[in-house]
């Protein structure tokens, strides 16, 4: 066995080994983490994953098929080799099969939608993260006076990326849901803020009797109906127009907000939980999902950087823990508030009215 620069190996009944000493390689690795990060973006933007999906490709024909200079060329793509996101055999590059499975636009588990907002937005707004932990302001399109919402729901390009994006960071945890939440005690859900309709779809497809839809601003609609028609769900799922600030809530057995609590200060955090609570029925459940924070809040990484990542995006929004949700619904109302781990980061908090 081979021990690393940051480890000592020990025998039973070793007294000479002392312990090993401080390394910085973990430190440099964390700042530097950004040249890793922006490789696989940018492998995303040139499309690299989605071309080798079709077939695997040499360095000269995958350079000339996504336009990359010859200076750059081998050690690009031999870096995304280090990085475990290419595979290369005797000078033919191809996709590592979660590459291949989740990068690849063609497949509809593409996750690439996310990557591609990242890397067009958020990776340049992080940039001014200190400004941001010293003024507590956005540092997004807002800064200059604009509103990013307003600004990508007025372009349909952007709006469809956007609601493509959110489908693709949805997608795991809703699979999850469909399958643990105890559907079968219910007839009728609707999800709030459903974006292209992820959720409401994989609900809708592990549980044929289950009737819903998705709750979103009026712009949405087509995305929306799109997608559903895509998987032959429109007889059972409907749009639902509105705003959430604005309008009542649809009224359904199960109400399911992911991915939007932690867009919204503490008085619209309440404000929304208690919209939910006034249109289910008594028995019906609301379920909350997003990184939620461990309550220790030492362990999820992601939820912690995620709230920060509000920071950056929103005037007052911020990710919260397991016990911060259960306080807030039962202030509005739910009886059996519960949390359960679903998949990666996520979890859910329901609540019973």
């Amino acid at each position: 066995m081979e021990s690393t620069p940051s480890t000592t190996q020990q025998e039973p009944g070793d007294d000479n080994t002392r312990p090993s000493e401080p390394s910085p390689e973990r430190l440099l690795q964390l700042g530097m983490g950004f040249w890793a990060s922006k490789a696989l973006l940018s492998a995303v933007e040139l499309r690299v994953f989605s071309r080798l999906a079709t077939r695997p490709h040499t360095a000269a024909e995958l350079a000339d098929g996504i336009g990359l200079h010859p200076r750059s060329a081998l050690d690009f793509l031999d870096a995304l080799v280090a990085l475990n996101l290419l595979q290369r055999d005797d000078g033919t590059y191809r996709n590592t099969p979660d590459a291949d499975l989740f990068l690849d636009t063609a497949k509809p588990s593409y996750v690439g939608g996310l990557l591609e907002m990242a890397n067009a937005r958020l990776y340049p707004f992080w940039g001014s993260l200190t400004e941001a932990l010293r003024t507590g302001q956005p540092q997004n399109e807002a800064k200059g006076g604009g509103n990013p919402f307003d600004a990508m729901y007025r372009d349909e390009h952007r709006l469809r990326g956007f609601l493509r994006a959110m489908s693709g960071v949805s997608l795991g945890t809703a699979k999850v849901i469909a399958q643990r939440f105890p559907w079968q005690n219910y007839k009728t859900f609707i999800d709030i803020g459903a974006a292209q309709g992820a959720l409401p779809v994989q609900v809708a497809l592990a549980h044929p009797h289950l009737r819903g839809g998705g709750f979103d601003l009026p712009v949405v609609g087509p995305v929306f109906d799109e997608y559903v028609k895509s998987q032959n769900l429109q007889e059972r799922l409907h749009f639902h127009p509105g705003d959430f600030f604005k309008d009542p809530c649809p009224t359904a057995d199960v109400l399911v907000m992911g991915h939007i609590l932690h867009d919204w200060d503490l008085k619209q955090k309440l404000e929304l939980l208690a919209k939910c609570f006034a249109a289910l029925p008594p028995g019906g459940c609301l379920i909350v999902y997003d990184a939620i924070i461990d309550d220790d809040r030492k362990r999820n990484a992601f939820g912690l950087l995620m709230s920060l990542n509000m920071l950056i995006e929103t005037p007052g929004g911020f990710d919260y823990t397991g016990a911060q949700c259960r306080e807030w619904m039962q202030q509005v109302g739910f009886k059996q508030v519960r949390v359960e781990p679903l998949t990666g980061t996520d979890s859910m908090v329901i609540g019973t009215k």
